[in-house]
């Protein structure tokens, strides 16, 4: 499997784990890529399945996996398991790639884990590495991996959320992924 899109550092205490009650699919985890409109993608990682690492004062103190429950609901459970009030921070690294269309609401939903393993050993080693990297931040490490083929996201921050999807909202009769010299007749 590849890492497609990757969050590093988020802030627990930027996410609100218990929205409005029997409001369904109010909590979320918010990322986006750019910041204006028509350039600017915010997908709901909450259902994303990869790796998490969560940090304290110290550094990374957990490393977890999401196979079935999707990140939001692994993080949400760890509030309040044996992992309560240790945690303040969480990196993670999807396998579930954002789809290019919207959803709704101007937010991206998430594709399918591909099931297959890259044939290509060196992208997958080279993927194990860079999480490594970025995870752990080696002091004697000069260079910062990259993966292969991820984006990385940054969290949208709770108070920001409203003015973020706003723009994310694709207007009526807005021309979408059309930059300079793109698209028309």
């Amino acid at each position: 499997m590849r890492v497609t899109s990757y969050g590093l550092f988020w802030r627990e205490d930027e996410i609100d784990w218990h929205p409005g009650n029997g409001v369904r699919d109010s909590f979320r985890l918010l990322g986006r890529i750019g910041s204006n409109r028509g350039s600017l993608r915010v997908v709901d990682f909450r259902h994303q399945q990869g790796i998490y690492v969560l940090y304290d004062d110290y550094g990374p103190s957990y490393v977890g996996l999401t196979r079935n429950q999707g990140l939001g609901k692994r993080l949400k459970d760890h509030k309040t398991d044996h992992l309560k009030g240790r945690w303040d921070r969480f990196s993670w690294f999807g396998f579930r790639p954002p789809l290019p269309r919207e959803a709704r609401c101007g937010v991206l939903a998430l594709g399918e884990t591909q099931t297959d393993i890259s044939e290509d050993t060196s992208t997958t080693i080279g993927d194990l590495e860079a999480l490594l990297i970025r995870v752990i931040d080696p002091k004697r490490n000069r260079q910062h991996m990259q993966f292969d083929c991820a984006e990385r996201w940054t969290q949208i921050a709770y108070a920001d959320t409203e003015r973020y999807l706003g723009r994310a909202v694709e207007r009526p009769g807005a021309a979408r992924g059309r930059g300079a010299g793109g698209g028309g007749a």
